[in-house]
């Protein structure tokens, strides 16, 4: 086709939510998101305009072409939002909330952190938490007629937040303080979720000191954090200070210099990039290994599955980091959970100038939600999406043809630097918990809905049985 027929051909033009439409929908919103933007695209296709919380306009997309096309081949023209941006007031301005060239020198002081060799390390230290925690359950269940029941969030959420806070700042937490941290970093989320989804009442939340409050827990959070920094520069800068210092995320922080100037990192920055740390490298691996929890519970034969492997791989000794590429059946079950349950169930970013994509015009400042929970659920990419089948991530399966139909990680030079830190965590987990472990799910107990705030994680608690093998 000629280029003048190009230009001559009327722009494509969007399908629009009104305005009091989304106002009306937004208490549902609010409450089912997921059920609310699946009846959106039902009714609209896979791109939409419409308002959030009836406010902020934006783009709502599961097309796998303009994910692609935002995340990776324009990538430089799409920012994170200011709703992303806003959470910045309570997590700092760390790799997750920041922007722009200070992003990317960010990113490249932080990468070597998370490469293979220093993951492969870590790998040990994620086996001696996951014994730890697994250990006093197989004692509850031999006490208890061999099976214990245990809240599978609960569970998971402390697995998960002890391992990232041993690999970044060492020396363990007090339990009080750690199960504190976690409390602070739910409730600020869900409270800055809210004030997303309904706007129009943080009027309402502003008279009331509510982030006033927020605000005064993000305090103690940055406070209690800054005080193991604070003691770990005092340590290593003390005379006579043992050598060498910590080998872990935090000293790699310290030690880490520009490129540009041979300068350390500002304290508030290192601060901030711990924070965001322990944020995201527990949060995600929490929800997912919860979900991957509950899939097993009902899905047993594909545990057995794991089990039967693992046992052809290892016979009676513990996995290690050089095992995991044997293991597969294990990843394939984390990669599908991750499939039906993404963590980053959305994803926003923002035109920084007037952009093109395939007829579409898109003007600067255009918010879009790129919705990845949308994307992984499409039946035009994933056969049966519903239904649980780690198989499909076997490397002789056939792949979605859309390259960006399979995002958990989001894409892009912004995929998640924590990637393979997260795959081994998970992969591990799985492989110790069944070696141990039948899980099974307690009869009479109702589904589990889901629950998205910044990540996908269940809406209450659940309890799985765990069975002596």
């Amino acid at each position: 086709m000629a280029d003048d027929d190009l230009e001559a051909r009327p722009p494509r033009v969007l399908p629009q939510v009104p305005r009091w439409q989304s106002l009306r929908n937004s208490l549902k919103l609010a409450a089912d998101p997921i059920g609310a933007l699946g009846a959106i695209h039902a009714r609209y296709g896979d791109t939409a305009r419409l308002y959030i919380g009836g406010v902020q306009p934006s783009v709502l997309t599961r097309d796998p072409g303009l994910v692609q096309h935002v995340l990776q081949k324009n990538h430089r023209n799409y920012a994170k939002s200011a709703f992303t941006r806003g959470f910045s007031r309570y997590i700092g301005h760390g790799l997750l909330t920041n922007d722009g060239p200070d992003w990317l020198r960010q990113r490249r002081l932080v990468q070597p952190g998370f490469h293979r060799q220093r993951v492969a390390g870590l790998a040990g230290l994620m086996q001696e938490i996951v014994a730890d925690a697994l250990g006093p359950l197989a004692r509850q269940a031999a006490q208890n007629g061999g099976a214990v029941a245990v809240p599978a969030h609960a569970l998971m959420t402390r697995l998960t937040f002890r391992i990232i806070a041993r690999s970044v700042f060492s020396t363990s937490f007090a339990e009080a303080e750690l199960d504190r941290l976690a409390r602070l970093l739910t409730e600020i989320q869900a409270f800055f979720v809210g004030t997303i989804r309904q706007p129009y009442l943080n009027w309402w939340r502003r008279l009331r000191g509510r982030f006033r409050y927020h605000d005064a827990l993000t305090a103690e959070l940055r406070a209690l954090l800054g005080r193991y920094i604070a003691q770990r520069q005092a340590a290593s800068a003390a005379p006579g200070a043992p050598a060498p210092p910590p080998d872990d995320l935090l000293q790699m922080l310290l030690d880490a210099r520009y490129e540009d100037s041979g300068e350390p990192m500002a304290p508030a920055r290192v601060l901030d990039e711990a924070l965001i740390l322990l944020v995201a490298g527990h949060e995600t691996s929490a929800n997912a290994l919860t979900w991957l929890l509950y899939l097993l519970a009902r899905h047993p034969a594909e545990a057995r599955a794991i089990q039967a492997e693992t046992a052809a791989v290892l016979g009676p000794r513990a996995p290690t980091f050089a095992d995991l590429p044997r293991l597969g059946r294990a990843l394939y079950a984390v990669q599908e959970t991750m499939r039906l349950y993404p963590p980053a169930w959305m994803v926003d970013r923002v035109a920084l100038a007037d952009d093109d994509y395939e007829g579409l015009r898109i003007p600067k400042g255009t918010l879009f939600s790129l919705y990845l929970y949308g994307l992984h659920h499409d039946p035009r990419h994933w056969d049966e999406p519903a239904e649980f089948r780690p198989a499909r991530f076997a490397p002789d399966a056939p792949r979605p043809l859309a390259p960006f139909a399979y995002a958990p990680f989001g894409g892009g030079p912004r995929l998640c630097v924590g990637l393979q830190f997260a795959l081994t965590e998970m992969q591990l987990v799985a492989v110790e918990l069944l070696r141990k472990f039948e899980v099974e799910w307690p009869a009479g107990q109702p589904p589990v809905a889901g629950q998205p705030l910044i990540t996908l994680r269940p809406r209450g608690d659940f309890d799985v049985r765990l069975r002596l093998r």
